[in-house]
Protein backbone atom coordinates (compact mmCIF):
# COMPACT_ATOMS: atom_id res chain seq x y z
CA UNK A 1 0.00 0.00 0.00
CA UNK A 2 1.15 3.49 -0.73
CA UNK A 3 1.70 5.93 2.07
CA UNK A 4 -0.37 8.98 1.13
CA UNK A 5 0.89 11.31 3.83
CA UNK A 6 2.31 14.52 2.49
CA UNK A 7 5.34 16.19 3.94
CA UNK A 8 5.59 19.90 3.59
CA UNK A 9 8.63 21.91 4.45
CA UNK A 10 8.26 25.59 5.20
CA UNK A 11 9.55 27.99 2.60
CA UNK A 12 11.65 29.63 5.27
CA UNK A 13 13.57 26.38 5.84
CA UNK A 14 14.00 25.80 2.12
CA UNK A 15 15.25 29.36 1.66
CA UNK A 16 17.82 28.87 4.42
CA UNK A 17 19.00 25.63 2.87
CA UNK A 18 19.27 27.39 -0.50
CA UNK A 19 21.37 30.14 1.07
CA UNK A 20 23.64 27.55 2.69
CA UNK A 21 24.02 25.78 -0.66
CA UNK A 22 24.91 29.06 -2.34
CA UNK A 23 27.44 29.83 0.40
CA UNK A 24 29.00 26.38 0.01
CA UNK A 25 29.22 26.91 -3.75
CA UNK A 26 30.97 30.24 -3.16
CA UNK A 27 33.26 28.51 -0.66
CA UNK A 28 34.15 25.83 -3.21
CA UNK A 29 35.06 28.49 -5.74
CA UNK A 30 37.07 30.51 -3.24
CA UNK A 31 39.03 27.44 -2.09
CA UNK A 32 40.58 27.21 -5.55
CA UNK A 33 42.38 30.53 -5.03
CA UNK A 34 44.39 29.09 -2.12
CA UNK A 35 47.27 26.69 -2.60
CA UNK A 36 46.28 23.70 -0.47
CA UNK A 37 48.22 21.08 -2.45
CA UNK A 38 46.45 17.70 -2.19
CA UNK A 39 44.03 19.01 0.42
CA UNK A 40 42.35 21.25 -2.16
CA UNK A 41 40.64 18.26 -3.72
CA UNK A 42 39.78 16.88 -0.29
CA UNK A 43 38.13 20.13 0.78
CA UNK A 44 36.21 20.38 -2.49
CA UNK A 45 34.94 16.80 -2.13
CA UNK A 46 33.90 17.37 1.49
CA UNK A 47 31.96 20.47 0.48
CA UNK A 48 30.34 18.59 -2.41
CA UNK A 49 29.35 15.76 -0.07
CA UNK A 50 27.82 18.26 2.35
CA UNK A 51 25.86 19.88 -0.45
CA UNK A 52 24.63 16.49 -1.62
CA UNK A 53 23.53 15.64 1.90
CA UNK A 54 21.56 18.89 2.18
CA UNK A 55 19.85 18.35 -1.16
CA UNK A 56 18.92 14.78 -0.27
CA UNK A 57 17.68 15.70 3.19
CA UNK A 58 15.62 18.80 2.47
CA UNK A 59 14.78 19.00 -1.22
CA UNK A 60 14.28 15.26 -1.75
CA UNK A 61 12.58 14.85 1.67
CA UNK A 62 14.84 12.03 2.80
CA UNK A 63 14.32 12.95 6.45
CA UNK A 64 10.68 11.86 6.13
CA UNK A 65 11.47 8.45 4.64
CA UNK A 66 11.79 5.11 6.39
CA UNK A 67 14.85 4.11 8.36
CA UNK A 68 15.80 1.48 5.78
CA UNK A 69 15.96 4.01 2.96
CA UNK A 70 18.00 6.41 5.08
CA UNK A 71 20.45 3.61 5.89
CA UNK A 72 20.77 2.71 2.21
CA UNK A 73 21.50 6.31 1.25
CA UNK A 74 24.01 6.53 4.11
CA UNK A 75 25.74 3.46 2.75
CA UNK A 76 26.10 5.21 -0.60
CA UNK A 77 27.93 8.04 1.18
CA UNK A 78 30.16 5.50 2.95
CA UNK A 79 30.93 3.83 -0.39
CA UNK A 80 31.70 7.27 -1.86
CA UNK A 81 34.13 7.96 1.00
CA UNK A 82 35.83 4.57 0.61
CA UNK A 83 36.31 5.06 -3.13
CA UNK A 84 37.79 8.53 -2.58
CA UNK A 85 40.07 7.16 0.15
CA UNK A 86 41.28 4.35 -2.12
CA UNK A 87 41.92 6.87 -4.88
CA UNK A 88 44.01 9.07 -2.58
CA UNK A 89 45.97 6.07 -1.28
CA UNK A 90 46.66 4.98 -4.85
CA UNK A 91 47.78 8.50 -5.77
CA UNK A 92 50.07 8.74 -2.72
CA UNK A 93 51.96 5.52 -3.55
CA UNK A 94 52.63 6.22 -7.22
Amino acid sequence: MANNTTHTTEYRVLARVLLVLMFLTFLTISVTSYHLAAFGVTVALLIAGTKGFLVLTYFMHLKYESLLLRILVSMVFVLYAVIILITFIDYAYR
